[in-house]
């Protein structure tokens, strides 16, 4: 029968039961990502992703290029290698056929059959009112969590003048989600943070976020609809990219951007995204995307010599816990109008991207040198044409983009399948000092793509079934000042993972990482002087599957930060994981006990944690302490599921921990969360 056909028996007997956690393909596929992602950084939308089709399994003959796209790990060679030939052969008869394409070994089959099925596909002919009542799927989840002891900022009487928290300390979250199918679905989101208002003070009262959308597709030529808030995604993140990005990690195929396109703003980010309408219209080899947005925006005002109200900044966060924060609550706004057309034949992809952005207030001109071209003024229009291109084995693809009347940002870049072992990927980027977009999200070192000329290379090579090889290095430097950088500079990454895998119980990685780039001097000058700044990570992890329903799983991590002529610093972290993860069972769960002993912020190590489905967290360690933490799911009834999660860390050398006024005054912080989820 063959390793093909006994995965897809097997998947298809787990799809007989309604799953009601994250499965282990999209926690190792997510984990694969965040180790290279900000602390604050929010998974949710990929989660959400992944786990739709997860549960909605898309017919492989009918699978289209956008939705291949989306699952992330398919590289844009493996999907024209996936096209070309199905286009070629006709429809698969039989799923062993996958072993068949070029680029698709055993890994990346065993994740695509978690996502597609072989099979008459479900028709959604005859959609009535009735039908979307009683057929349609609802997902209600409800999220409590708090940190257990009292922080700094919830101990400042209300009677003082400085600045407190006006809210209570929990944070909540009500999130729905309804699918008719795969056409049809409609989402609400709604939280509060800790700090912040709820129902009582709160301006208006209630939550202090809401989000909401409802997405339509294939209606006749329309191929998507989104009313509420949406994100768009558009060739490499130059010109217009909202919403879920990555950057670069071990996953080098992701590199190369997948143009998504418009989809619903899933996310519960309250900054990255769009509010209004957009379409996708489908012409033929053409692709029309007109889209609406406006909406209101954190930020602070201050007012001009001549009397007018200018931004001084635009707050990304969305946090409004304190009177100045609750202050720049929605006190401009965003206007956003314009279009993206796409032509498409076989392997060929063009596209143009035009928009227009006015903001309430005019953005205040920065007195910060290294802020010296930044935008400033009332309104703006970005422009940018993109392309890709498969041929053989290899993949173009790049952008040019242009804030009109100001600066450019360019990339190119390709990837390329040496042989069935040896996968390679290029690119090249050439950002300049006065290039602004509002969703501007490429490639960068930098936080934002600009002001940055840098080259990509990375190999991975897949020496036999055993051995995986996965580097790269990047080159960049910044021809003009930039934050903590007082002069023009220059660095280097260099970044090296293998894999082995025994047998399917037995996996080990270790990976090694190096960051060289130019700082300020620590020490305050009149004129700072730069120093070389060089980070390096040791990383060793073992995967072992002891049981059938239990994996075990161990790291040991090295940091060591050096900077100029200053004694090295080092960080170290070690834990051990137990994975519960039975099949068809009511109870599930993990549990982490780590050790860390860094010498502070500087040798800080990030670690990915599991939590509550749709929630995760890679926080930073440092100084020294333990840190545990426990999640558990039990399932109360078909469709009513209960998570809970415990986790503390205790210091060994620290009498607070946090500053400002999230400041605890004791050494240890812990935190609860429970959630509640009910499908019907």
């Amino acid at each position: 029968m063959g390793i093909i056909g006994c995965l897809s028996l097997l998947l298809a007997g787990n799809s007989v039961y309604g799953q009601t956690e994250t499965e282990p393909v999209i926690e190792q596929l997510i984990e694969q990502l965040a180790e290279e992602m900000d602390e604050d950084f929010d998974f949710s939308e990929l989660s959400e992703r992944l786990n739709f089709y997860y549960r909605n399994p898309v017919n492989v003959n009918k699978i289209s290029r956008e939705q291949l796209q989306e699952l992330f790990f398919l590289s844009p060679l493996q999907i024209d290698a996936f096209l070309q030939h199905r286009h070629e052969t006709g429809d698969l008869l039989d799923l062993l056929e996958l072993q068949s394409i070029e680029g698709f070994d055993l890994t990346t089959i065993y994740r695509f059959l978690n996502f597609v099925f072989l099979g008459p596909e479900n028709s959604l002919a005859n959609v009535t009112a009735a039908n979307l009542l009683s057929k349609g799927r609802h997902d209600l989840i409800f999220r409590y969590g708090q940190i257990l002891q009292v922080q700094k900022g919830f101990q400042i009487p209300d009677s003082s003048d400085r600045s407190r928290y006006l809210g209570s300390p929990d944070r909540l979250l009500l999130r729905y989600r309804y699918y008719y199918g795969r056409n049809i679905s409609a989402s609400l989101n709604m939280r509060k943070d800790a700090g912040e208002q709820f129902l009582w003070g709160s301006k208006p009262a209630g939550f202090d976020f809401y989000s909401a959308n409802m997405m339509l597709r294939n209606l006749g030529f329309l191929k998507k609809l989104a009313i509420g808030d949406y994100t768009l995604q558009f060739g490499q993140g130059l010109t217009l990219w909202s919403g879920l990005t990555f950057g670069k990690g071990p996953l080098i195929t992701s590199l190369a951007k997948p143009d998504w396109g418009l989809g619903p703003h899933h996310s519960v980010n309250k900054s990255q995204f769009l509010r209004g309408i957009s379409a996708s219209a489908d012409l033929g080899k053409f692709t029309f995307t007109p889209f609406l947005s406006y909406k209101k925006i954190d930020a602070s005002l201050v007012q001009s010599d001549n009397g007018d109200m200018l931004i001084s900044s635009i707050g990304q966060s969305g946090l409004h816990r304190t009177p100045t924060e609750l202050k720049n609550k929605n006190a401009s706004s965003q206007f956003i109008y314009g279009s993206n057309i796409q032509y498409r034949h076989r392997q060929l992809n063009l596209g143009i991207t035009a928009y227009h952005t006015q903001f309430g207030h005019p953005l205040e001109a920065s007195n910060l040198l290294y802020n010296r071209f930044k935008f400033a003024g009332q309104s703006l229009s970005n422009a940018g044409f993109h392309y890709s291109y498969s041929y053989q084995n290899t993949y173009w693809f790049g952008e040019i983009a242009y804030q009109l009347q100001n600066g450019m940002a360019l990339m190119n870049g390709l990837m390329s399948s040496l042989s069935p072992k040896v996968s390679m990927i290029l690119l090249h980027r050439h950002y300049q000092k006065n290039y602004y977009s509002v969703f501007n999200q490429a490639i960068s070192e930098a936080s934002n793509a600009v002001n940055e000329q840098g080259f990509y290379s990375g190999l991975q090579l897949k020496l036999n079934s055993h051995w995986e090889l996965i580097t790269y290095a990047d080159f960049f430097r910044f021809r003009r000042l930039n934050y903590r950088i007082d002069a023009p500079s220059m660095g280097y990454e260099w970044f090296s993972q293998f894999n082995y895998s025994l047998n399917k119980k037995l996996r080990v990685s270790g990976y090694y990482k190096m960051k060289v780039k130019a700082e300020n001097e620590s020490v305050g000058y009149p004129l700072n002087i730069l120093q070389e700044v060089k980070r390096q990570n040791y990383r060793l992890e073992l995967n072992y599957q002891v049981h059938k329903n239990i994996v075990l799983r161990n790291r040991l991590e090295i940091c060591q930060h050096q900077k100029g002529d200053h004694p090295d610093e080092y960080g170290y972290l070690a834990y051990q994981d137990v994975i519960y993860h039975p099949l068809q069972t009511k109870i599930s769960g993990n549990l982490r006990f780590a050790i860390f002993d860094t010498r502070g912020f500087n040798s800080r190590i990030y670690t990915y944690e599991n939590d509550v489905l749709y929630s995760y967290s890679v926080p930073a360690f440092q100084y020294s302490g333990l840190r545990f933490y426990v999640n558990g799911r039990y399932s109360l009834s078909r469709g009513l599921d209960v998570w809970a999660r415990y986790a503390v860390t205790s210091y060994t050398n620290q009498q607070t921990i946090g500053s400002g006024l999230d400041q605890i005054d004791g050494n240890r912080r812990s935190e609860v969360k429970l959630q509640v989820r009910y499908q019907f």
